[in-house]
């Protein structure tokens, strides 16, 4: 008996759903692939996303609402630099071009100090150095930052209350906040599946479904 060849039944049917995005078959088949592959993975990441497409493929985008990412467990468990590396990620560059600023970011409760600094239409940041000449010192409490990446204060609410101070030009502040981007988990992970028909449900086991594909394969 020969060994069924999925990545190789994978890669026709990928190519046959691009060709026919409504061929449900072809999808159908595709996805038993994609399946058999994600439970062949040993990472996490991947099997995840093959099981992923899989279930996209037979029945669309799921429905429902996102879990939240910003509950003050994940935020507090967050370090400052990963903080810092999700706003790196979240700006959009092509408005960054020509941005040049440095931000020092102390925050005296934990002893941490971090120097972020846009150039290049690149954010970045380093934990352990300030810049004498920074454009701007940012400096606050880390579990007053904890309200800011919640999302439930802003900067402007922390200064009334006299929890952040500012030294130098707060124009980067400004200029950044313009820059950024709201991710929404609600992506597809394999194109053209987010108005899929929801799939029938099939009697079949999937090598029964999956054999044209394993013949095409060989």
């Amino acid at each position: 008996m020969r060994r069924p060849k999925y990545l190789h039944a994978g890669e026709i049917l990928n190519r046959l759903v691009f060709a026919e995005p409504s061929n449900q078959a072809a999808r159908n088949l595709l996805a038993d692939a994609f399946e058999q592959i994600g439970y062949q993975r040993e990472s996490p990441s991947l099997r995840n996303s093959y099981l992923n497409m899989a279930y996209e493929l037979r029945s669309g985008m799921q429905e429902g609402v996102a879990p939240s990412s910003t509950g003050p467990d994940v935020i507090r468990a967050m370090a400052t630099e990963q903080w810092l590396d999700f706003l790196g990620i979240s700006m959009d560059s092509r408005k960054a071009e020509g941005m040049a600023f440095t931000i020092n970011l102390p925050t005296p409760d934990n002893g941490e100090k971090y120097l972020v600094e846009m150039s290049n239409a690149t954010l970045t940041n380093i934990k352990g150095f300030t810049d004498p000449k920074a454009t701007l010192t940012i400096t606050l409490d880390r579990t007053d930052l904890d309200q800011l990446m919640m999302g439930a204060a802003s900067f402007e609410d922390l200064e009334r209350q006299g929890k952040v101070r500012f030294s130098g030009n707060t124009r980067p502040l400004q200029q950044l906040a313009g820059i950024l981007i709201q991710f929404t988990p609600d992506f597809e992970v394999f194109p053209g599946t987010a108005n899929a028909p929801p799939t029938p449900a099939s009697t079949k086991p999937f090598q029964m479904v999956i054999q044209p594909a394993m013949r095409m394969a060989d």
